[in-house]
């Protein structure tokens, strides 16, 4: 017998997510038997980040302002997508 299925409503943001689920059973909406994860996952939904502090040497950090600019992206961004890539070396490689 095939239970149908409740539609996700749209959220403005992550707290109002979390509110709705906090207060519904996912199993209204989401057959989790056929469920593939990809799919499920919210697309809007922002991932957490935390702030930290990272020391680097002046020439280190000219060098990647360099390297930013060559690419055209924040220098923030160029360091974690160096760090992503690594990391994804270091861990699946």
């Amino acid at each position: 017998m095939n239970k149908r299925l409740k539609t996700i409503p749209k959220f403005k943001n992550e707290d109002e997510e979390r509110e709705f689920w906090a207060t519904h059973d996912s199993t209204e909406y989401v057959n989790w038997n056929k469920a593939n994860l990809q799919t499920t996952i919210s697309p809007n939904l922002h991932r957490s980040v935390k702030t930290i502090s990272l020391r680097l040497t002046e020439s280190m950090l000219d060098n990647l302002r360099v390297m930013a600019n060559e690419r055209d992206v924040p220098y923030q961004s160029l360091i974690k997508m160096i760090l992503q890539e690594r990391i994804k070396r270091e861990l699946y490689s």
